[in-house]
């Protein structure tokens, strides 16, 4: 099946007082109809920045598409003029932003900024965008959507403003929905929630999902492949099955290895953190970006930025060790 969005080799920087940082490194992934691709990492790895390129919402200046391709359909959305990703966005390819509290309107009603939407997008009337909004929140689980519809973003509850970020951002019945962190500002509860509702509306609607995270746990159920970011850089891909059963990058391990476990496998192991701090992207050395912080470096690593390559049918990283012997592949 061919992807509905595919990265190739994009790369983005941003142009600051301090120098130029690499915010994006060449990264490229995909994902097909219908199915889940999770991006973890890090703060500042890039995951947030590659989707904003994907509804071309990077801020120019400061920031800058300088390579690649983002393809939509087989078409390359960096070659379309802007009113025509105009008609994309929210239309074709939804995005669930990670503070609803300031990607909301606090001036408009709910209502007001959902259905204004639909009429932007689908051509409809006032009126039957009015009754598709309320059908919509009914959708994603808030009570007394006849009334809710006429209050503002500040009377909404933190779970149930991200419920209507998902109602707005499947107002269009988009192709692919973007979900970055969504649930990071929740509670547990809510958290799960939230991924359990956009499973099943994804199931209902048959759409593709990109969802960004810093946390591994929130995606273990919901992705079918992941993807691991740091420092800008792809540096490990695979079904979620295989990622977590077999982590096979140092800094994907050491992520698994900093989550709490609910099963007995641990046998009373404590949780260990990641030393240091990630690079700053300004400063780019010609190693492995991971190498400062890793506990399976060897010389190679400082001098050498490994590449991603295929590690078997359905798993690609990018190092020099193999993190099972500890020694260099």
């Amino acid at each position: 099946m061919d992807p509905i969005v595919a990265l190739d080799h994009l790369e983005v920087k941003f142009d600051t007082l301090d120098g130029v940082v690499n915010a994006v490194n060449g990264v490229s992934y995909s994902v097909e109809s219908g199915r889940t691709l999770g991006i973890v990492g890090e703060s500042g790895c890039g995951k947030s920045v590659s989707v904003l390129s994907i509804m071309r919402l990077i801020p120019n200046p400061p920031g800058r598409i300088t390579g690649g391709k983002i393809l939509f359909r087989g078409k390359n959305l960096l070659e379309y003029p802007e009113n025509k990703m105009e008609q994309i966005r929210g239309a074709e390819i939804g995005m669930i932003f990670q503070d609803p509290m300031t990607s909301l309107n606090p001036v408009l009603t709910i209502g007001k900024q959902i259905s204004e939407t639909m009429v932007v997008n689908n051509g409809i009337t006032k009126e039957e965008a009015d009754d598709r909004t309320i059908k919509l929140l009914d959708m994603v689980g808030i009570a007394n959507p006849e009334e809710r519809v006429k209050e503002y973003p500040h009377q909404f509850s933190g779970g149930m403003r991200q419920r209507a970020m998902i109602a707005m951002a499947l107002s269009c019945r988009p192709d692919i929905l973007i979900a970055d962190e969504p649930t990071t500002s929740l509670d547990v509860t809510i958290q799960a929630q939230i991924v359990d509702l956009v499973k099943r509306l994804q199931a209902e609607f048959g759409m593709a999902v990109i969802w960004i995270t810093h946390d591994l746990g929130v995606v273990a159920e919901l992705a079918d492949r992941m993807v691991v970011m740091y420092a800008g850089y792809v540096i490990e891909e695979a079904n979620v099955y295989e990622l977590y059963g077999n982590p096979s990058h140092p800094y994907t391990l050491a992520l698994l290895k900093s989550l709490p476990r609910v099963d007995a496998s641990r046998g009373g192991e404590r949780l260990t953190s990641i030393p240091g701090f990630p690079p700053d992207g300004i400063t780019v050395s010609p190693g492995c970006p991971f190498a400062p912080r890793c506990s399976f470096t060897v010389d190679r690593c400082r001098h050498e930025n490994p590449q991603l390559i295929d590690f078997n049918s359905d798993h690609k990283i990018a190092c020099w060790v193999d993190v099972t012997t500890g020694k260099e592949r």
